[in-house]
């Protein structure tokens, strides 16, 4: 259900940008999601029809890219991906980590019709 809030946000940035370069429609909206995210696609695509109806976003297409999660080693400095059974750093076996890509969800572009 937390989808839903993500979908209308995600419209008012559409909107807002397209409004400001003057477009006539926006025809799809290019989104980056980590994969620690827990926004869910299709949940985000449902509300999205219901939310951009009689909009110039009306009909825009969500492309969705998923990103892999990155952790960097707060005592070697180490980056990595973690497997899914440990977070702990492969090389020094350091659980003082932290997540330094793979938790965003932003709109990357967004495509408009002028």
């Amino acid at each position: 259900m937390h989808e839903l809030p993500i979908a209308q946000s995600i419209l008012e940035i559409a909107l807002r940008n397209a409004e400001s370069s003057g477009a006539k429609r926006v025809t799809g909206i290019n989104l980056v999601i980590g994969r620690l995210a827990t926004a869910v696609d299709d949940s985000i695509q449902f509300y999205w029809s219901m939310i951009a109806e009689g909009s110039i976003a009306e009909g825009a297409i969500l492309h969705f890219e998923r990103i892999p999660t990155e952790m960097r080693c707060f005592d070697c400095g180490h980056v990595f991906e973690p497997d899914e059974r440990t977070f702990s750093c492969p090389a020094c076996g350091s659980a003082r980590v932290r997540v330094s890509k793979g938790d965003e969800l932003r709109v990357e572009s967004i495509d408009i019709e002028t």
